[in-house]
């Protein structure tokens, strides 16, 4: 009789509380700030270029091969009248999201520190219909970055504890 009443009540109070259901494509449960979706480019807003150089340091050190990286020279480069001290510039780069694992081994390799880890909520939904579509140019990878839309960088453990933006004003 004991178990019955015990077994009752707790019924009774899961009955009696509140939902704990989020009405979800309106409202996001909050990210942790280590948290990491795919990577994407940085955009440098002081010379208004990406930072990336496109020294394939990211797509050697890929353990699935899902990067392509292509560089040219950089048209707004000191010698020839610009104010870049950069001398290559990425031409083209490609991520297949489909086959990415979210590793951050790109994002620790990259010298210029032009590669982050998207923690927002775009970088988790991704859904589509034909993996074709999960390959990412280099439009795709800097719009957010371009935008403004990235929130604050976050250190990755084994990573420096100082802000990029600090390091590169320097």
């Amino acid at each position: 009789m004991n178990g019955i009443a015990r077994s009752m009540l707790t019924t009774l109070s899961t009955f009696m509380r509140k939902p704990v259901t989020r009405d979800y494509p309106v409202v996001h449960k909050e990210l942790p700030k280590t948290d990491r979706a795919f990577p994407l480019l940085l955009w440098d807003h002081e010379i208004d270029e990406p930072f990336c150089t496109g020294c394939h340091a990211c797509e050697r050190a890929c353990p699935v091969e899902c990067m392509t990286v292509l560089m040219k020279d950089n048209p707004n480069h000191k010698s020839l009248g610009g104010d870049s001290s950069r001398r290559k510039i990425i031409d083209k780069f490609w991520i297949d999201y489909g086959r990415c694992m979210r590793c951050n081994i790109c994002v620790e390799v990259c010298n210029f520190e032009a590669i982050a880890m998207n923690n927002t909520w775009t970088g988790h939904e991704t859904s589509v219909y034909d993996r074709r579509d999960l390959t990412m140019d280099l439009q795709q990878l800097l719009s957010q970055s371009r935008a403004g839309k990235i929130n604050e960088w976050v250190p990755v453990i084994g990573q420096a504890n100082e802000d990029p933006a600090a390091v590169k004003a320097e």
